[in-house]
């Protein structure tokens, strides 16, 4: 990895050509029709880029509080040895992912940087890669898009099937089905055990200390008869609480009146209104926020561009198809009941290298996946599921995700993504005899 993957940037444009290369043949479409199927989707993915960043600086200045990070360093001195260390994160990384898939790639990360601050005989690359393996359980957990998609009743859920799922499906049949329980359990197990192994006994990475530490609070203290009116306002904790405050409230609004789910905003909100109380003044989070913005360089650039091959993957030329309709039409056509959930989760997990997002998975998808799979008698929870995993397992080695965790970590995706392959193998296994096991 280290030789032959590029930056995450050069990686996104390589797969913009292979894309617009594979889209034109395959789908019969001129280059003028692949150009302008780019340009179109450039620009979809703003409101959810501008929400990734927001998790990462919100989630990054939430740990730059002082008693956050108190609270961390305590937990990071719990592991009393390298290989306890990297099954300490590994576990608490893909629990959290499993809560919610935002909250956990921030925490899991933040988490592993903590215990590198207190064990040097812990290899830095290895802990940020196991920080980062537990994400490969989001799309099971309880904030899976395609799950929950599935189970909110309405005419959209009819229209996106193409009327194959006319009546939701419970989160009984999905998430909580204990096939899927069953499948999170041994990936969690797996990726610990995978990791723990991959320690070396010696010859551990030497990092440069500069990245684990922290920038030092310029603050200058001004004695409170001095202060000017704007000063005042600037150093007003009654500000930060009434903010927080409000905050809360539309949380409970949202989650405990209304009975929402928590979603990428709430998580947000979350961290936004804990960062506001945990830090001393208003001021305090501004300096500390403006410092966790430049981690978010990376998913500014990088976004458009996975928006514009999303763009070239459901883009329907003069011919009527499109690539994503393709791939999909490939996998069920040596399809059967037993080996469709499988090979409807390769197929996914093919298609996310390109569209690595869950609600693209399900608009390319959803039309053909769940029509082929009513058509062979498979149950729709399963299909769902199948499209799930396949939309998570191959984010270990797509750099598109990581890089919130990777801003954080002040690291590039080729030191990580050594480790991230052998999990990718790992869980691969555990997956598809899941899949297998539960279409039987």
């Amino acid at each position: 990895m280290q030789r032959w993957l590029p930056e995450p940037f050069i990686f996104a444009i390589l797969l913009t050509f292979v894309a617009a290369l594979v889209a034109m043949p395959l789908c019969h479409q001129t280059p003028l029709e692949v150009v302008e199927h780019w340009g179109g989707g450039v620009w979809n993915l703003l409101a959810f880029a501008m929400q990734m960043s927001l998790v990462l600086v919100c989630g990054s200045t939430l740990a730059a509080a002082p008693v956050v990070k108190r609270a961390i360093d305590a937990m990071a001195r719990l592991p009393k040895s390298a290989p306890a260390a990297i099954a300490l994160v590994t576990v608490v990384s893909a629990l959290a992912c499993c809560l919610n898939w935002g909250f956990g790639l921030i925490v899991g990360v933040v988490f592993a940087k903590a215990i590198a601050r207190q064990r040097s005989d812990v290899d830095y690359r290895l802990l940020i890669a196991s920080a980062y393996s537990g994400f490969v359980v989001w799309h099971a957990g309880i904030s899976g898009s395609i799950p929950l998609t599935m189970a909110t009743p309405g005419e959209a859920l009819s229209m996106a099937t193409n009327g194959a799922l006319t009546d939701p499906v419970p989160l009984a049949k999905t998430i909580f089905d204990w096939h899927n329980l069953a499948t999170v359990l041994f990936v969690i197990i797996g990726i610990t055990v995978a990791n723990t192994l991959m320690h070396p006994k010696k010859g551990i990475l030497t990092i440069d200390p500069a990245l684990l530490k922290d920038d030092e609070k310029i603050k200058t203290e001004v004695p409170s008869s001095a202060k000017t009116p704007a000063q005042r306002l600037e150093n007003s904790k009654l500000l930060s609480w009434l903010v927080a405050l409000m905050l809360v409230a539309y949380l409970v609004i949202h989650l405990v009146v209304r009975g929402a789910g928590l979603d990428l905003g709430g998580v947000i909100m979350i961290f936004l209104a804990l960062g506001l109380l945990l830090h001393s003044t208003p001021v305090d989070y501004v300096r500390s926020f403006g410092k966790a913005t430049s981690g978010a360089a990376g998913i500014i650039l990088q976004f458009p561009f996975y928006a514009g091959i999303m763009g070239i993957i459901t883009g329907i030329g003069v011919s009527g198809i499109s690539l994503g309709g393709v791939m999909a039409d490939a996998c069920i056509r040596i399809s059967n009941p037993v080996t469709y959930p499988l090979l409807t989760f390769l197929c996914a997990a093919v298609l996310n290298m390109f569209v690595p997002s869950g609600g693209g998975h399900w608009a390319v998808q959803a039309p053909v996946m769940f029509t082929a799979g009513a058509n062979l008698g498979v149950d729709p929870g399963l299909t769902g599921m199948a499209i799930a995993w396949g939309d998570a397992w191959t984010n270990l080695i797509q750099p598109f995700w990581a890089l919130p965790a990777l801003a954080i970590a002040r690291l590039d995706a080729k030191d990580i993504m050594g480790y991230c392959l052998i999990d990718l193998l790992v869980t691969g296994v555990i997956i598809c005899a899941g899949l297998l096991i539960w279409a039987l």
